[in-house]
């Protein structure tokens, strides 16, 4: 880990789709422009939505570091 530093982190441990996705939206909102969210998850879901919605919104997705069978998926406000 550490490959960036993130200001807000969220926790979406045990959430199923579309928890993720919804929590991350409301997390990003209350970021500014530039600053990273961290958002950690075990839905293998997330690997295909975070991206999706983050091209889609115009959001800058940076990447995800696995570690067992939690994620750790980067993102940054646009």
């Amino acid at each position: 880990m550490g490959k960036f530093t993130p200001q807000k982190t969220l926790n979406c441990k045990g959430d199923a789709c579309p928890l993720p996705l919804l929590k991350t939206k409301k997390a990003m909102a209350e970021l500014a422009s530039g600053e990273i969210l961290e958002v950690v998850g075990t839905d293998p879901g997330s690997k295909n939505d975070l991206p999706s919605w983050a091209s889609r919104t115009g959001n800058i997705y940076l990447g995800v570091e696995e570690e067992g069978e939690i994620f750790h998926f980067y993102l940054q406000k646009k």
